[in-house]
């Protein structure tokens, strides 16, 4: 092999190496949460794209961007590939996760299949934040269809999310000061949401 030939070789392989470190740059900084999540307005400036997906999913669903930033602030706390812990076997090895809960609505993997199937989309990702606002918005619809949870409900649309539909029915949360505790953290932060969104 000639020298030229050569040349043009390793300038093709730090192409292709510079051309790859910048789309892992790139999805890096894509995925990674919000440097002020509790600030609807901040997190909206420094994610250009998601006040745009956030009032698609309320536009089709019906659930106020406020609160749908709320379940995600509370579910994932803005990170894209968030999963629940490990269980510990003998109190050591890393064991198998609590549920199946993954990405920025921590939707499970049943969820996630009814969601596909009644929504008609066809490769939603739990990881992409377009893909979680219309799941979160879609479970929403549900709730308040089968629930009859209003969709500006923040408190009890967070307790059939956390329980499902038949926890809630059954009153699971009930009892269960924890579940509530949650509900009431969500309802707050989306009620500080509405109010930062007015002054955005």
């Amino acid at each position: 092999m000639g020298s030229k030939q050569m040349m043009v070789k390793i300038h093709a392989v730090i192409w292709v190496c510079l051309l790859a470190g910048a789309a892992f740059l790139l999805s890096a900084c894509s995925s990674s949460p919000p440097r002020k999540p509790d600030n609807v307005c901040g997190i909206f400036d420094e994610k250009r794209g998601w006040l745009k997906q956030a009032r698609k999913s309320q536009k089709r669903w019906g659930t106020p961007v406020p609160i749908l930033m709320a379940f995600v602030h509370r579910e994932s706390h803005y990170v894209a590939d968030a999963k629940p812990p490990r269980r510990k076997l003998l109190g050591l090895v890393p064991w198998k996760r609590l549920s199946s809960a993954y990405g920025y609505a921590q939707a499970t993997d049943e969820a996630w299949r009814d969601y596909r199937e009644d929504s008609r989309r066809w490769f939603p990702d739990r990881d992409d934040f377009g893909d979680a606002m219309d799941f979160i918005g879609w479970y929403n619809h549900r709730s308040h269809r089968k629930l009859g949870i209003a969709k500006t409900d923040a408190y009890h649309l967070y307790l059939a999310y956390y329980t499902g539909p038949t926890g809630y029915r059954k009153g699971v949360w009930k009892r269960s000061p924890t579940i509530q505790g949650y509900a009431r953290k969500v309802a707050d932060q989306a009620n500080r949401y509405s109010t930062q969104l007015r002054r955005c």
